[in-house]
C-alpha cells in the first residue's frame, strides 16, 4: 500500500493517512493510538501524520510561522469534518526531551487537536488549565499517563 494512503477501514468518520513513513519508524502502529483516542475524544475528523517539512509549509501558509510544530488543527467545512496535521520530527523530540513514549505524546496531541476541534483553545490561561485538565480526562479513560503531571 502506498504510504500516502489511509491505512485501514474509516471508523465513525475517522480517516487516517500516513503521509511520512518515518512515522512507522517511531511507532509500530499509530493507527491503533490515533483510533483509540479518537474513539475516547469522540473525533471524527481526518489525521495526518506528516513529515515536518510539509508542516512548517502548512505552518507558515495558515499561521505566518516559518517553522514546524508539533501539530496543526484546521477547523470543518462543508467537505471536511476538520483536519489535525502532526509533524513526526517535532513529535519525537518533543518525547525525547520530556522522557515520554513516542506513543503516549502522539495520544496526547491527538486529544489535544480533537479539542481545538471541538472550540477549546489555550489562549489564555483559565482557557489552557481548563484544556490541559479535558486531555488528561481523555487519556486517562485510556489508561495513559497525565501529560501535565511531572514524573
Amino acid at each position: 500500500m502506498d504510504p500516502s494512503s489511509s491505512r485501514g477501514p474509516a471508523s465513525a468518520g475517522l480517516q487516517i493517512i500516513v503521509a511520512d513513513p518515518a512515522w512507522y519508524r517511531l511507532i509500530a502502529a499509530p493507527e491503533r493510538i490515533i483510533r483509540r483516542v479518537a474513539g475516547a475524544a469522540g473525533l471524527t475528523a481526518t489525521v495526518v501524520l506528516s513529515s515536518d517539512r510539509a508542516v512548517k509549509k502548512l505552518n507558515a501558509r495558515h499561521r505566518g510561522r516559518n517553522k514546524p510544530t508539533n501539530v496543526l488543527t484546521f477547523d470543518a467545512t462543508p467537505y471536511s469534518a476538520g483536519e489535525i496535521v502532526l509533524a513526526a520530527g517535532v513529535v519525537a523530540r518533543e518525547a525525547r526531551a520530556a522522557g515520554k513514549l513516542v506513543g503516549d505524546h502522539l495520544a496526547h496531541l491527538i486529544a489535544h487537536g480533537a479539542l481545538h476541534l471541538d472550540g477549546h483553545d489555550h489562549a489564555e490561561a483559565g482557557e489552557a488549565r481548563r484544556m490541559e485538565m479535558a486531555e488528561a480526562r481523555i487519556l486517562g479513560r485510556l489508561g495513559l499517563p497525565n501529560p501535565w503531571r511531572r514524573a
